[in-house]
């Protein structure tokens, strides 16, 4: 296997694991839109090439 693949793989298990596991010890409980978002930002951080920085866009939820 390729370095880049086994890159993937783990960036992978680590995206499902974490909402599952957050879950799991009953530090969040989040519905799928809020699972999908923390997906979408673990995968940028996890595989960005650059330093990454919060930014607050605000929140979907009134």
């Amino acid at each position: 296997m390729r370095t880049a693949d086994r890159v993937v793989e783990g960036v992978v298990g680590m995206v499902e694991l974490a909402p599952q596991r957050l879950q799991e010890r009953e530090v969040l409980d989040l519905d799928e839109e809020r699972k999908a978002a923390m997906v979408s930002n673990l995968l940028v951080v996890l595989c960005s090439e650059q330093a990454t920085q919060q930014v607050s866009a605000g929140s979907l939820y009134q």
